[in-house]
This record gives structure tokens, sequence and C-alpha cells, in this order.
């Protein structure tokens, strides 16, 4: 658990100019505090344009900025008629995170706008910072919009190179959860998709788009990802591919096809432009966080990282279990009580329990239905007061699990009754599902009393998953969000937003077939797309790689047709690669017990001092190194895609004048995904902050280090 220090926050803000000149403005620029990145805004005819240069080197072309209403159009006929320019430097900590420590230095430049054809006052914010920028729209309340729909918002990034880009459709059945495409932006597309990685199955709605965070490498090595931040009241933002490098905002629609609905002032979401001189310093980004508002809880004592284990792979990964009723169902109290006496025994500090409720016996799956789930009702088999009391008793904290089939009415109707629940019980975490198809189908009845279908990505969710985190908070819960809106950087504001998935985690290994699961290549993807906005539930950890699916609960001989694309090595290294301040020890307690390997996972932390990327290239291997929050130790975790490679690790972010005692567990030599991924070799050495490590990295596979500093 992080400690917890009071501080006086370091802010420094300064008007770099006034009022701006007298008379329009036809174009005004800032730079980076490092002056490493430009920004250049133009007025060309009543018309907002942007565009952003690294080192002097355009990387964004001249981009459309504006807005469309159903009463008024904030984009052309614009007049800028002041500029005020500020420069921030604020130091502030983390509830929990990557690091402890943040620094909030940009410079702003905002435009204060007028539409003489609307007579609409509006104002346009931009941040520059080191690693990229934001920028938003800002529209006041006045006498004639109280009241508007948005029809489109027509922010462009216009790219200057068409470059290698890593992206997953939008508008598509699966949320997130798909395994990256790599090609041209150009090139961008359901058709493009359906070549590389898997078949997108009609019915095709929506346009040709993509979901965000949206990352690319251009030819001289610069990383750049577009995302958002601070998503608030306002539907999420997917971007449009036109056959070109060009790319358009395209706001993921209402049923009636209004982007947002508008009620008084409306401040956008940040558009972000994270920017890295190499791709691993894009990773290090802080930017998403830095635009989202601070911390809005009051105490946060009750906020705790740590690790657990869970009634979970026995019926997503071995197929021995079921959530629903019978013979197999796994939340039997007896079975719990086992997972609690393994948790205790090896100092977990929760134990995930799914299938513990009523509801999963209905037609609930991947429809939208759903009604039928109770939140404060155990199944029969799931005796409540024994499991919770004994798990009080042995120190472990029952992980609650909230499953709503996406009846989002439902839901919301037990909101209050199912936290109150949690806190009665001492749970502190619950992990909540929002199963089911992720195209338009989520149902709501409109005020009219008529049936809507919604998208998963839309205002009305982007408002449900906010309804929840503030209730949470209120019974002082946090909240592991599975197929989840996007995270922008909420979990500043609210801190009790630990984790989401959103992304295709290791329960694909677990179910898919070998043809069909995440490919070695995935995880070293995920660091530079879906990693920048926030940690993820990907449930790392599994031991038992090869022979360990069931054909079903019944016929317990094994499925020949499943493999972990992984080595055990290679899962050691995810709790370092792959953030999340819950971990989880994904696999069964037996192929834990007695195995030397299970050491790693007991020591590594979830809270961290601070992080470094030391290397990596998009879909290819990446390396990262953390500092405990609690102690002077540090952990490496490397990972490669199929392809073994040997990469130098300098261990200059070690202390001076300390040598450290490194456990180094990799896989053998003649080893990898394909050749013996459950053997592991540990070894012990010496190193200090003037050495280079050579790692020697098996395909698939990956290596994992903890350092702990000798005392003299």
């Amino acid at each position: 658990m992080r400690t917890k220090k009071y501080f006086i926050p370091v802010i420094a803000l300064f008007f770099l100019s006034g009022c701006g000149s007298k008379g329009p403005i036809s174009m005004a620029e800032i730079k980076s505090p490092d002056e490493s990145l430009s920004l250049k805004v133009e007025n060309d005819g009543g018309s907002l344009y942007y565009s952003l240069f690294k080192n002097g080197i355009e990387i964004i072309e001249r981009s459309k900025l504006g807005i469309i209403t159903d009463i008024y159009e904030f984009s052309d006929g614009i007049t800028i008629t002041k500029k005020k320019e500020r420069r921030k430097h604020h130091t502030w900590d983390q509830v929990w995170g990557e690091q402890k420590t943040l620094i909030d230095h940009h410079n702003e430049l905002e435009l204060l706008t007028r539409s003489e054809k609307d007579q609409l006052s509006a104002i346009l914010r931009f941040r520059l910072f080191d690693d990229g920028l934001g920028f938003r729209y800002e529209i006041p309340s006045q006498t004639n919009n109280q009241e508007y729909r948005i029809v489109d918002e027509l922010t462009e990034f216009n790219m200057a190179e068409d470059s290698p880009s890593w992206w997953i459709p939008a508008y598509a059945y699966r949320r997130y959860e798909f395994l990256y495409a790599n090609s041209l932006i150009s090139e961008i597309s359901r058709d493009t998709y359906s070549k590389l990685v898997e078949n997108l199955n009609p019915p095709r709605l929506g346009p040709e788009a993509v979901q965000t965070p949206f990352t690319m490498q251009r030819s001289d090595g610069i990383a750049i990802s577009i995302h958002e931040a601070n998503l608030t009241n306002y539907s999420s933002m997917t971007l449009k591919a036109s056959g070109t490098k060009n790319l358009e905002c395209d706001l993921v629609p209402w049923s009636d096809g209004t982007k947002v609905y508008v009620n008084g002032d409306l401040t956008t979401p940040w558009r972000t432009v994270i920017v890295g001189s190499t791709a691993a310093k894009l990773v290090e980004s802080t930017l998403t966080l830095n635009l989202n508002e601070p911390n809005t809880l009051k105490n946060t004592d009750w906020i705790q990282p740590g690790k657990y284990i869970g009634l979970w792979w026995e019926m997503i990964g071995t197929n021995e279990s079921t959530w629903g009723s019978g013979p197999h169902h796994g939340a039997k109290t007896e079975r719990v009580l086992n997972y609690i006496d393994f948790g205790s025994k090896y100092g977990f500090d929760g134990v995930l329990v799914e299938g513990w409720n009523t509801g999963w016996d209905e037609n609930w799956c991947c429809t939208g239905d759903g009604g039928a789930f109770g939140f404060s009702n155990p199944h029969p088999d799931f005796d409540s007061k024994k499991v919770y009391d004994y798990a009080k008793q042995k120190g472990i904290r029952i992980v609650g699990h909230h499953e709503t089939g996406t009846q989002i009415e439902n839901y919301e109707s037990q909101l209050e009754s199912a936290f109150a629940f949690c806190q009665q019980n001492g749970i502190r975490v619950v992990k909540t599902g929002y199963v089911n198809d992720g195209s338009q189908n989520i149902k709501r009845i409109d005020e009219d009393g008529v049936m809507r279908r919604e998208w998963h990505h839309g205002q009305y969710m982007v408002n449900h998953f906010r309804k929840v985190l503030e209730t949470a908070a209120k019974y002082e819960v946090s909240i592991v969000v599975h197929e989840p809106i996007k995270d922008t950087g909420l979990r500043r504001t609210f801190p009790n937003m630990i984790s989401r998935e959103g992304a295709k985690g290791q329960e694909f290994n677990g179910f898919m077939s070998s043809k069909d699961n995440n490919k070695p290549n995935h995880a070293t993807i995920l660091p530079f797309t879906r990693l920048l906005s926030s940690p993820m539930d990907y449930t790392p950890g599994i031991f038992n790689l090869v022979d360990y699916r069931y054909y079903s609960p019944d016929d317990k001989r094994i499925n020949p047709n499943h493999q972990i694309p992984s080595t055990i090595s290679k899962e050691l290294a995810l709790y370092v690669v792959i953030y999340a301040p819950v971990q989880m020890a994904a696999d069964l307690p037996q192929n834990y017990e007695g195995h030397p390997a299970f050491q790693f996972i007991l020591d590594v932390p979830t809270d961290w001092e601070k992080t470094i990327v030391i290397n990596g290239e998009i879909g290819k291997f990446i390396t990262t190194a953390r500092k405990d929050i609690n102690s002077e130790d540090w952990f490496i975790g490397s990972i490669t895609n199929e392809t073994g490679r040997k990469i130098e690790i300098p261990l200059s972010f070690l202390d001076n004048n300390k040598r450290y005692k490194a456990t180094i567990y990799k896989d053998p030599l003649d080893g990898g995904w394909k050749n013996k991924p459950e053997e592991i070799v540990i070894e012990q050495s010496e190193f200090s902050n003037k050495d280079v490590y050579m790692m020697d990295l098996r395909p698939g596979g990956g290596q994992a280090i903890h350092l702990t500093p000798i005392k003299s």
C-alpha cells in the first residue's frame, strides 16, 4: 500500500501575454516548454486550422477545427478576437500509479472567438507539453443555445506522412477486444482488417473508423498517438479513415443520429496527440493524466493496490466449472473457502468470485439481456455470510463481481443496494462486466416508452460508467471495468477507477483455440496503444500453458486445440510490462503451489515510485523497469514477439554506490512459446548502475528480474 504523504503542490503560473493585439487575429503560435514542439493556429477566411511541428518538422499538416450543431455552426465566419498565453509548472502526487510524482509542465494558448453569423462566443484552448498536444472547445451557455444537439465535430488530424499504424476497428461487434492490424494510414478499412487479421462479418454498421488510442510511427522514428482526455458527458471519439493519410473525428452517435446532447455550457474532451522521439518515449507520456481534473475524493485511504486470485480461470480457461447452476457451478461455498485459504497462505489481498449471484441461468450473454441479475442476491450454493466472515478472519477481501449483460436500466436500478451490499460485507473492489455485441445493441427505454438501441461507446454509456463510478465511491468501492468505455485519464479525478480491460486480454487465450487466440506479438503492441490510456486488467500469470482445457465440464478429456501463446517467463514479465494497481494471478492455485517461479508473483508490487521504458519497438519487444513505492527494489520485465532477440539493458537507472542482487527468471536457451514454454531457468547475479545486462529473449518469451540492494 502506498504510504500517504501530505505536501504543498508546487505551482508556477505565468501570463506570457495579456489580451492580445487590437483587431482580429489571423495567426497564433506557441512552443512547448523545451521548445521541441510548436503549434500554429490560423484563421483562413473565417475557418480555423492548426498545425503541429516536432523539432521544426511538420508532423500534422493544416487541419480543420470546428463543431456543427442543430442551431449554429462553429466552422466558418469565425473571428479570433483575443489570445492569451500562459505557462504552468505543477507537481502532484498520484494516489497510486506507475510513478508517484507527476509534473504538469505546459504552455497554454487560449483563443477567444466570435461567430458573427450566429452571435456565438467560444474558446479554443490548446496546451502544449514536451510530450504532446491537448486541445478542446469551450462554448459558454448563451441565451439561444441552452439545449442543443451536436451534429458533427469537424476536428481533423491531417498527418504529414502516410506512416505505418497500429489500429483496431470501431463500430465492430467485439468493442475493443480485437488483435491489432498494422498498415499504412491510407490503407485503413474493414476490408484491410479482414485481410490482415480476421474477417469482420456483416452487417457493417457505421463509417470506416478506428478506435483510439491510435498509434503510428514515422520513417524518422517519431511515434505519435491520437486519443482524448477527460471524456465527460460527451460521446467517445473514433477516427474516420478516408483512404488517405488524413483522419477525421467521428463521434459515436445516439440511436437517433445525434452525436452529443448539450444542456448549458459545453466543454469537450481534450483531443490529444502524444509525441515521442521514439516509441519507448511515447509509453512514458503523462499527458493524458495531466489533462484531467485533480482528485475529487476527500479520503482515499480505502483505495488499496494489491494482488488477487480468483474463481474465474476454471470457467473461462480450463472449462471445468460454470457460472450458472448445476453440478459444475463454480461458486460453491466450500470451493470459495479453499481459494481464500490459498490466498491467505501466500499473502494475497483479494479473492475474485464470479458466478456468486443470481441471474446466470437466464439468457443474458451477448444480446443485451440480463434483467435477471441480482447484485445483492447470492446464488443458493453461495453462503455469503459464511464466505465473507471467513475471508475477514483470514485477512482476505472478496473481490465482487457485477456482470450486467448491458442491461443498464436493471443495473442502475440496483446501484445503491449493490454497493451498500459490498460495503456491508467488506468488499472494496468490484469487477463489472458489460458483455454484449459491441454494435448498436444496448437497450434503452426513452421518455416516450420506446425501446432504443444504443452504441457501447456513445454518450449514454459514457454517462452510465460515470454514474457507476460515483456511486461506488460513495460506498468506498473501487471499480475494475470489463467491456468498458475507454479510459481518458479519469483515474486522476476518481482514483477508485482502478483498472479496466478494454482490450483483448488473457481470457481469449483461455477459451479460443490456438488458431484464433492472441499471438505472441499482441502483448508487444499493447504498451504502445491501449496501455497509453490506462492500466489494464490483462490477468497474467498462467503457468499451465499446454493441455489445460477440457472439452466441457462434463467431458474432462483435454482439448489439444488450445495452447497459451506465451512462456512462464513471459507471464512473469507481464506483471511489470502491463501495469495494473490490482493484478491477478490468473491460474489455478494448484498450478502455483510448489512452483519456484511463483515467488516472482508474490514479490512483484502493484504500486510504483518510478517507471522507465528502457527500450522497445512496436509489435516487436519492450523492456520496462519499475521501482517499488515501499522499498528500494527494482523490477524489470521484457517481452518479445515470435522472434527471439538479444538486447542490451543498461542499468544506469539503479542508485549510485549500490550493488544489487538480481534474481533472473528466463526461458531456457532451447525454449520459447512453441518449445518448452513451461520450463524456466532461475539465476542469481549481481549488478550496479555501471553494468549493462545482455538479455537473450527466446521466441515468444520474456524475462523478469527482481533487483534488491545488497546491504553492506
